[in-house]
This record gives structure tokens, sequence and C-alpha cells, in this order.
């Protein structure tokens, strides 16, 4: 009975919600919430991850074949165009290169000695990256093991230095130390140095792929850093670094030293393939509000997913029915919804679908550097990235603690007690999430962010990522509940506001 009349008696936190969406009749309010099904949304699924998308890899015909379906559906719900000369469509360029070994020069200098090292014979270069273009040369700082917790550069300088790990080969190849790159490559490291002990078989094959093309953003984002990753084995660093590998490789202990007298210089030269584009489908609601509709709240969620790999029981196409279709129709499933809204929110909403981010945040990268309008005119990004699966009750959303719209969405949760969804920030915060999806080249911009993200599974980037796993009911609730969420924000008068610690570690910290 408690349960029953609390329903009903408007609470503080309802009447405040409500004012935010009184621009709205409540006839419109709720033609637009009931919009959004489960139906709609499996439907949607079942579609962008059918195995004829053949897992919609950057670039692809299917990738186009979806970009094509979604500004489709914007034009179809009366969207204004947000992409190039007039089209749903915002393309980016694209080039597959591949390391030229014979140009490639790498030296080692030692005391009285200067050795030359061949690409592709000696050396393995890899890729975390764009890989720099100018000659990099510096003195090597050894860290002999891996370390759990603490300082992970064992607190040494790396400054202008190469960061050089000894790993050991699993018959799945090696493991980069990535927190210890990471953290090396921050303090000024000028580039990754890995020292294994493959097999003569295991290195012989990952040799022959050094020369395979590889597709990259063209000129790469204004915040990835072009870093040179290469690969010796233990004789070779037995002979040009003048290690004892047998006493390295038998000392246990954490370790950083600087190698007295080496220098190691690298020049990294790519050759051109090809170039070609992928596209971002973008469609525009315009605001009603005089003033505020030159300010914008946008939806994202990427379209893309890997594309064809290893078949695993038979089955080769991973699909990303989850990863992320999910958000895509969620996004799409959020624009029909507003387009029925009358009159429209105040603030102009951008419905944003990108490709790439599976290959490196690529099209979000290329949209917030080339965006319709102004960036700054950007109040919020709300990305849904992997929607529709895990508990039934629950969404993580990551970026809560960082700006205002934590409070604002805990608000208008409170307020729909209907939708059964817990917002809860991030339980993971060690995988680093925030940084890894389309949200965070908003938020390097300046523009405060949520991520709406329901974890992992065992279905993660595997061909069982599979459509008719999509908890369409679930992720219809979630939609929902963002469509109150935006419509919040839309329609303040305020907008949306930073924390101030979160502000100088996320946005000035990447230069802006």
């Amino acid at each position: 009975m408690k349960a029953l009349v609390r329903s009903l008696v408007p609470t503080p936190v309802a009447v405040l919600v409500a004012g935010l969406v009184a621009a709205q009749s409540p006839a419109s309010l709720q033609r637009a919430v009931n919009s959004i099904t489960a139906d709609d949304i499996t439907r949607r699924v079942g579609v962008l991850a059918d195995d004829s998308m053949r897992g919609r890899d950057t670039p692809s015909p299917e990738l186009e074949q979806t970009a094509a379906y979604i500004a489709g559906e914007f034009r179809r719900l009366g969207l204004k165009p947000g992409g190039d000369a007039g089209t749903y469509l915002q393309r980016y360029a694209v080039v597959r290169t591949a390391v030229d070994t014979a140009a490639t020069r790498i030296t080692v200098r030692a005391p009285g000695r200067l050795t030359a090292l061949k690409a592709g014979v000696d050396i393995n270069v890899l890729r975390f990256g764009p890989l720099p273009t100018a000659e990099i040369s510096g003195p090597v700082v050894l860290f002999t093991r891996e370390v759990d917790g603490g300082d992970p550069l064992a607190g040494a300088d790396v400054k202008g230095a190469w960061a050089a790990q000894v790993i050991t080969a699993t018959p799945q190849g090696v493991q980069l130390d990535l927190p210890a790159a990471e953290a090396a490559i921050q303090a000024g490291a000028i580039g990754i140095v890995i020292i294994s002990d493959r097999t003569d078989a295991q290195w012989h094959n990952r040799l022959r792929r050094i020369t395979l093309p590889s597709t990259a953003l063209e000129g790469g984002a204004s915040n990835e850093p072009a870093v040179a990753v290469i690969e010796l084995r233990d004789t070779t660093a037995t002979r040009v670094l003048r290690l004892d590998m047998a006493a390295v490789r038998g000392d246990r202990r954490r370790v950083a030293r600087r190698l007295e007298g080496i220098t190691l210089t690298v020049r990294l030269v790519e050759r051109t393939i090809a170039r070609i584009t992928a596209p971002n489908a973008v469609g525009i609601l315009e605001g009603s509000d005089p003033q505020l509709k030159t300010e914008y709240v946008v939806y994202s969620a990427h379209m893309d997913h890997v594309g064809i790999g290893a078949p695993v029981n038979g089955d080769s196409v991973y699909n990303g029915a989850d990863d992320d279709a999910s958000g895509t129709a969620a996004v799409v499933e959020a624009a029909e919804a507003f387009a029925r809204l009358e009159p429209p929110p105040k603030r102009s909403i951008i419905f944003l679908t990108v490709s790439g981010e599976e290959k490196g945040l690529w099209g979000s990268a290329y949209f917030t550097d080339h965006p319709p309008v102004p960036v700054e005119r950007i109040v919020a990004d709300l990305n849904m990235d992997m929607v529709g699966r895990n508990w039934r009750d629950t969404i993580a959303v990551i970026g809560k603690e960082h700006s205002d719209l934590g409070a604002t969405l805990n608000r208008v949760a409170a307020a729909h007690p209907e939708l059964r969804m817990q917002p809860i920030g991030d339980i993971w915060p060690q995988e680093n999430f925030y940084f890894r999806s389309d949200h965070y080249n908003f938020a390097r911009k300046g523009v405060p962010i949520l991520f709406f993200f329901n974890g992992t599974h065992a279905d993660y980037h595997q061909p069982s990522d599979e459509p008719r796993k999509i908890d369409g009911e679930k992720e219809a609730r979630i939609v929902k509940l963002v469509l109150y969420l935006g419509l919040a924000v839309a329609n303040s008068a305020e907008r949306p506001r930073w924390n101030p610690e979160s502000y100088k570690r996320i946005v000035e910290s990447a230069g802006n």
C-alpha cells in the first residue's frame, strides 16, 4: 500500500523534472516515450547485425549499407541533414599504408661501435596508433619485469628515452605491458622497445606480417600521439645492447636502469597504398527556442564493428549486435521519439552514428575536429556503446562524477521509477573505459559527457555477439531514460557544467 501511495504523490524530484519537460505537451511526450519499443529495437539490431552485414568493418561495403540505412531513417523522420553538402553523411579519409622495410633505418650506437639493424629481419615494427614520420633518437631505459600496482615505471626517468620492456613470449605471442608503456609515453618517452624471447618459428611468422597493409585515419586524430613500438629478440639485444639476457631474465626484481653509452635511432618509413573514405551519419532536430536552438545536445553511438575474423565453431562473422548495433539502434530510436515531440525541445539535438570506433575512435575524432556546428555550442554528448545485455535493471553510466550531468541523470531516474532502470557509476575504473569509446573525443574538446554501457561479456568481440541475445525490452527502458535525460538537458536554462578538477585532468591535459 505504501508503494502505491508513493507512486501517486508527486515528490519534489518529480516536480522538478516535470518542470524541465513542461515545454512539450503531455500527449506528445507520451507519444514519444511510447514509440520506443522492444520490438523496434530488436528489429533494428537484427538489420544492423545480420550476417549479411559481415561485421560492418571500417571501411567496407557493408558499413556503407549501414550508413545508408541510418541516413534513410533520419530522412524519413524529417531531421535536417548534418553531413557534407546537404547530405546525412559526413565522410572522412583513411589511408592504407605499409612499412617500407627497405627505406626504414634503425641503428644502435654503443661505445666504439655503430650497428645497423634491418626492419623485417632484426626488428619487428608494431602499431599502436600512427607511426612517427620524423627520425627519433635517444638513450634506452630497461625495465626487467612487470609490476603489480604501484609505479609502473619503478621511479625511472624516461623523458627523451626509449622505454625497453623485457617480455616473455607465450604460444599466442607477446603481450605489451600496456600500463607501463602508456605511463612511459605520458612521462615523455620517445618510443617503446620490446625485447622478447620468441621462438624462431614464431618470430619469422610475425615478421612476414610487417609489410601487410594497415589502415589509419588520414592525418591522425588531433589527440592521437604518434608512437614508435619496435621489437627485437634476446639474441639481438645481447649483440647490440650488450645485455646478458639470461641474467636479465633471471632477475625477478622490478628494476629500471639506463643502458650506459647506448643510443637507439629509428626512422620509420611508410608507403601509401590507397586513400579511401568512410562515413558518419548525422541528423539534426532543430530546437524550438529562438536563442537556445543554436546550442546542441548530441546522441552518439558507433555503427561499425570488427568485420570478418578467425572462425569460432565455424562462424567467422563478428556480428557486433551489442557492440554496437545496440547503441546505434538506440540513437535511431531516440531520434524517432524526439521527432514526435510538439514542440521540439528548446535546444537542438544532433543524432550521430560514427564509424571507425573499433579502429581507434576515427569517426568521432573526425566529427569533433570537423563538426557541422561550432563545437563550443555542443553542450553535452550522451554516448551509448553496448546497452543491450547483462543486468535487467541497471546500466553503468561512466563519467557521472565529472560534470553535473550525473546529478541531472540521478534526478531523472528518480522521477521515473516506472522505468525500473538504476544508473550506477563506473565499476571498472581499472579498464579505463572512459577513454575507450566515442564520448572521449567530445570530452577532450570540453563537452560534458555521459557514457551508457552495460559492460562486456563472454561474447565481446566474438562471432557469438548475435542479435538473438539482445534484451530489447531492457534496452527500450534505457532509451526512454536517455530520452528523458536529453530532454531535461535540452530544455534547461543552464548548460551542463564540468567538475573543475575533472576539467583540468581531462580537457586541459588534452591541450584544449
